[in-house]
């Protein structure tokens, strides 16, 4: 098999179609077909399901998928280095948000310094999605605070953090209330999937605790806002709401017997080839104070 052969299998997943991965390719339709069948022959193996004119990636299609995509980036890394050794090159990295907002620029701006021959590129979204993008090859690595249970990433811990609740100043409650009282009030909380929260609602299950949250909102300034407003309490990462209490928007509220401490992660695909380039940033962290 060829790296021919593994762009067009890549191109069909992309397009969903065979004819359309042919005219994205410049190919005639019957050689984007000879392809797919060449590989389906080589393996031994169905790459999709052909149901009513359309193509499905079948689980093993999946796989191949996954490996493809890998093989498909290493080769044109190599390809890069080679014709630009010594020049300019470039870092995707992804982030969730809290790493993103609090952590990162100060990450890249050193990183900058000492690379400036390097272009970095950064996507910021919740834990899930930036994990979901490590696993597709569209970041090199990427920084989360979620909990990682996938077999195929690499993780390296590189910071303590903490989550607390928040409420606003004139909220009635004491400074620290056991979590069954503090289930009681209005929760304004993260989307599903941000690490976050992924982590507070394992402790909620942890201990047979339900809540419906009366907010969920993706930006973290909003849910500050709200809670400031006296709309509900919240849980948040220290780092995001230290300005806010040391400005008195809003309150700490301890909850009795509960640790919320997390350890922010470092993740790549246990098949990346880790650059020069990738290896110094990821030093910089691993030494940086933040």
């Amino acid at each position: 098999m060829t790296i021919r052969h593994l762009r067009i299998f890549v191109a069909v997943c992309e397009e969903g179609s065979v004819t359309k991965a042919a005219n994205k390719l410049y190919l005639a339709q019957p050689s984007v077909s000879l392809a797919i069948s060449e590989l389906e022959k080589f393996y031994g193996v169905k790459l999709f399901d052909r149901i009513s004119r359309r193509l499905y990636l079948t689980d093993k299609g999946k796989q191949f998928l996954n490996y493809t995509k890998h093989i498909i980036d290493l080769f044109d890394e190599l390809e890069n280095g080679m014709k630009n050794w010594g020049s300019s090159g470039a870092l995707r990295i992804g982030s969730s948000i809290t790493i993103g907002n609090y952590f990162l620029p100060n990450y890249v701006k050193k990183f900058q310094e000492t690379h400036p021959q390097i272009k970095v590129y950064v996507t910021i979204e919740n834990s899930q999605i930036i994990e979901d993008h490590v696993m597709n090859n569209d970041v090199d690595f990427a920084f989360t605070e979620g909990i990682i249970d996938n077999p195929k990433l690499e993780v390296i811990n590189f910071y303590d953090d903490e989550l607390i609740c928040i409420a606003a100043p004139e909220n009635p409650l004491p400074e620290e209330v056991d979590l069954e009282t503090l289930s009681h009030e209005d929760f304004i909380m993260r989307e599903r999937g941000s690490g976050g929260r992924n982590i507070f609602d394992g402790t909620l299950l942890a201990h047979n605790i339900k809540i419906t949250p009366v907010w969920e909102s993706v930006s973290t300034q909003a849910i500050i806002r709200a809670v400031s407003k006296g709309l509900g309490v919240s849980v948040l990462p220290y780092h995001l709401v230290k300005d806010a209490l040391e400005k008195g928007d809003v309150k700490r509220i301890r909850i009795r017997d509960i640790s919320l401490k997390r350890k922010f992660k470092i993740i790549h695909h246990k098949n990346k080839y880790l650059s020069p380039a990738i290896k110094d940033f990821i030093n910089i962290c691993l030494n940086e104070e933040s």
